[in-house]
């Protein structure tokens, strides 16, 4: 049986929320040109890839940004 318990590794203690900087932070994550849409473009673009060094290749990479 598996106990989850949600909680961060770092705990963070915000005296002023910002919700300008908040939103620039959420676009670099998730935003069109964030981190997650460049590691579902590397991922998907290896399975169109004829050489497969450079599908391990285009896995690593799509891997080590999530």
């Amino acid at each position: 049986m598996w106990n989850y318990e949600k909680r961060l590794q770092f705990p963070i203690n915000i005296k002023t929320p910002d919700a300008k900087t908040a939103k620039i932070i959420m676009s670099q994550y998730g935003g069109p040109d964030g981190e997650i849409s460049a590691s579902l473009r590397y991922l998907s673009q290896r399975y169109a890839m004829p050489n497969g060094e450079l599908v391990g290749l285009l896995t690593d990479v799509g891997m080590s940004c999530v």
